[in-house]
């Protein structure tokens, strides 16, 4: 099978850090393990590839970067034209896979008119995401493309089901939605992997994993941390990653008198994570209350692969992967002191973090691997491809 995955999203850095950088990644190395030809497409690249995508042939799509955000959003818009004329010149492909981005419309297009199977992987509600959080000119343009490319997908996968309901809405999309979330690749996270952050003898070490956003709960992991901190003072906090909530979530810290307790590492690169996460005795995900919480955090997969037990919200996707008391704990959104109690409870009970991330990590492996997705993947496009040679 001869794949075109596409990310035409200037926001995504597909050999990048980022755990949608991890996220294409690791759907692209799935799919060559299963055999298939993968091609990427990518307006953004930032560096090398990494060792398992080596190899891939590598176009580079139009890298809108204009200060004016009109002029900027227009220049998208005209990029689909430079994607259509790459597929077609690197073309035929069986598939046109592309990670949903908010002005390319070209991916899905080109895969109907060539009578390619087209999937399209939608990991949020980029519109209401992009006017939200970072502002957009042209709504009703941003619109239509979701409409164009979500009406010439043959499939759209979305990463959760409080997503895949939002998109079964979409008057294009006619049944044509499937859930299909974020996982892991065993081999990054081998058993008995040894820390490459380890900690004093006796000391107990909260780790978080993921870009520092205040979406992700900041502010009550600092809080808690701090709770926990006052009850016992022998922890510490780690926190791999980076991101434009740093400076806030250090002065919250510092104001708690937990900030020297903390390491920050900043970005690492993906090959880092596993040997982060085995310094860590426990992973937080403390997301705060959201009316819609549409995220399939890859932190929450990844922390249990590594078999450590998780403290996080009880909130959308997370409650259906983790099993409260059973491989994590699950505590009120937005309530530090829960968050504190949880952490202290597993501080002073090894064999429970033991029992805890051993099940979470025997569950996530036998579920969640991106092996299993590229199967799905490519099981959707046979289907696809099928069901248009029948019409």
């Amino acid at each position: 099978m001869r794949v075109a995955y596409v990310c035409a999203d200037t926001g995504v850095p597909v050999f990048g850090p980022k755990g949608c950088s991890v996220h294409v990644q690791q759907v692209v190395a799935a799919l060559r393990r299963a055999g298939a030809e993968v091609e990427l497409f990518a307006a953004r690249l930032d560096g090398q590839a990494p060792t398992a995508l080596r190899g891939v042939p590598v176009e580079p799509l139009p890298c809108p970067r204009e200060d004016d955000r009109a002029q900027r959003e227009q220049a998208s818009l005209a990029a689909n034209a430079a994607l259509e004329t790459a597929l077609a010149r690197r073309g035929p492909f069986d598939l046109v896979y592309e990670r949903y981005s908010l002005w390319s419309f070209a991916g899905m297009e080109h895969a109907r008119g060539a009578g390619a199977a087209g999937l399209l992987e939608v990991n949020a509600p980029l519109v209401e995401e992009q006017a939200t959080y970072r502002g957009l000119v042209d709504r009703e343009a941003a619109e239509r493309v979701a409409g164009r490319a979500f009406g010439a997908a043959s499939a759209l996968l979305a990463v959760s089901n409080c997503l895949a309901r939002r998109l079964a809405q979409h008057p294009a999309t006619h049944g044509r939605v499937h859930v299909v979330p974020n996982a892991v690749d065993p081999d990054r996270f081998p058993a008995g992997l040894p820390p490459a952050r380890p900690a004093a003898e006796g000391v107990f070490t909260v780790g978080f994993l993921g870009s520092l956003k205040p979406w992700h709960g900041l502010a009550l992991l600092a809080e808690a941390f701090a709770r926990l901190r006052e009850r016992r003072p022998a922890s510490r906090l780690l926190v791999v990653g980076d991101g434009p909530g740093r400076a806030a979530f250090e002065s919250a810290l510092a104001a708690r008198g937990a900030r020297e307790a903390t390491e920050l590492t900043g970005p690492v690169p993906p090959e880092a994570v596993p040997g982060l996460l085995a310094s860590m005795d426990v992973g937080v995900a403390p997301y705060p209350p959201q009316a819609e919480f549409y995220f399939s955090p890859l932190k929450v997969y990844e922390y249990m692969a590594a078999g450590l037990p998780v403290v996080a919200s009880r909130i959308g996707q997370i409650e259906e992967a983790i099993r409260d008391r059973v491989d994590g704990m699950l505590c009120p959104p937005g309530d530090p002191e829960a968050f504190a109690a949880a952490l202290l409870r597993l501080a002073g009970d090894p064999g429970l973090r033991s029992r805890l991330g051993q099940a979470a990590r025997r569950a996530v492996l036998a579920e969640r691997t991106w092996s299993g997705v590229a199967e799905r993947i490519i099981g959707l496009a046979r289907e696809a491809v099928g069901a248009g040679q029948e019409r």
